[in-house]
């Protein structure tokens, strides 16, 4: 068991927030989450799955929605009702165990990202339960059946949600995590693009098999190495790309880009032209909530499951979608798809056909 600093909290979220792709959530939230659990002296305790007894009861905490602010015209559907004072992914955790009649022993993170990964941590904290170093994507995603849960056929149900207005939900006998996400989806888009949802409250036992242990570790190092370079003044991107195994695929400035929200996706486009060794280039990235595929010069060079990062190479911060704008100088880091990903299962769920691409997966980093 490892009792997590304040700055362990930080390396792991911005780990989390490079290998989001994009996606995951903002950085801010996820501090904003941290922070109010520390100022009321709650501790981040995480184990690893060997640590845990078998029988523990454990969840996966997130938010879902789009990532991008609502037009003018649909946030004004919501003024008329209340805001709750509670947390809805607190009052989600709280009518779960209420409905099980039973506690759970910790929780695991849906996905990497700066808010979803703080998401399961801060549920976990403000309980006293525990964080488990294990992760069903290994990466963002923009679904549910985007996930090693999915892959190894475990159910989702039942589902507990609730929103910022204080409405709960609680789904039984739901098929399988297609089913799951078009539901959870559908209740988001009627709760301001932003719902909170728990599934997966399974036993350790039961879902060892079906997680990518050590996820957190992971993120825990790579947000150190960033950190550490970055104090030093040193190539970030290069950085993050030798401790991920990947490459740097580009440099340059953002050209053009813009982004809407539409089905409860963030859907955009960036194109970057290139500069350095890169110039006469041009570098395209197709995003759905995270960054789905890369062109170079108009030819496919990485798609998902590949993780497709973006940098800030002025801030040294990774770039959460939709945050990109015109003349940002940036580099784009790939790195190697979560083994599970690369499966056939895993890339019926998670592969180039899946961002619209008609050829089979070629993985950009061998």
């Amino acid at each position: 068991m490892k009792t997590l600093s304040r700055q362990d909290l930080e390396d792991i979220l911005y780990g989390a927030a490079i290998l989001g792709t994009g996606g995951g959530g903002e950085l801010s939230e996820g501090f904003a989450m941290i922070d109010d659990a520390l100022s009321k002296g709650k501790e981040f305790r995480m184990v690893d799955l060997d640590e845990a007894p078998q029988d523990a009861l454990v969840c996966t905490p997130y938010m879902l929605g789009a990532i991008s602010a609502l037009p003018e015209e649909e946030e004004r559907l919501y003024d008329r009702l209340p805001r709750s004072d509670v947390s809805s992914i607190l009052a989600a955790y709280a009518r779960f165990e209420e409905y099980l009649g039973r506690s759970f022993y910790g929780t695991i993170s849906c996905e990497l990202g700066g808010s979803n990964t703080a998401t399961a941590f801060y549920a976990a904290a403000m309980a006293g339960a525990y964080i488990i170093d294990a992760d069903p994507a290994g990466r963002a995603v923009p679904e549910i059946t985007h996930s090693t849960y999915y892959i190894h056929g475990l159910p989702a149900a039942p589902i507990v949600m609730a929103n910022e207005f204080g409405e709960a939900i609680i789904c039984e006998n739901v098929l399988d995590d297609a089913r799951a996400e078009h539901i959870v989806r559908a209740l988001s888009m009627v709760s301001r693009n932003d719902i909170a949802a728990i599934d997966h409250a399974l036993e350790i036992r039961e879902i060892r098999h079906a997680v990518i242990p050590g996820a957190i570790s992971f993120a825990l190092k790579m947000g150190q190495v960033w950190r550490e370079t970055r104090a030093k003044g040193g190539d970030i991107a290069q950085a993050i790309a030798d401790q991920g195994a990947g490459l740097v695929a580009f440099r340059g400035n953002i050209s053009a880009c813009d982004w809407e929200t539409r089905d409860g996706f963030t859907y955009g486009n960036i194109e970057i032209a290139g500069s350095g060794s890169f110039e006469s280039d041009t570098y395209k990235i197709w995003l759905k909530n995270e960054n789905m595929t890369g062109r170079l010069n108009g030819e496919i060079h990485a798609t998902i499951p590949d993780m497709i990062c973006l940098i800030d190479t002025e801030t040294g911060a990774p770039v959460t979608n939709p945050n990109y704008y015109t003349g940002q100088s940036v580099a784009v880091v790939v790195l190697p798809a979560p083994k599970p990903f690369t499966t056939e299962k895993g890339l019926l769920a998670f592969g180039p056909s899946y961002a619209g691409i008609d050829q089979p997966y070629r993985p950009a980093v061998s």
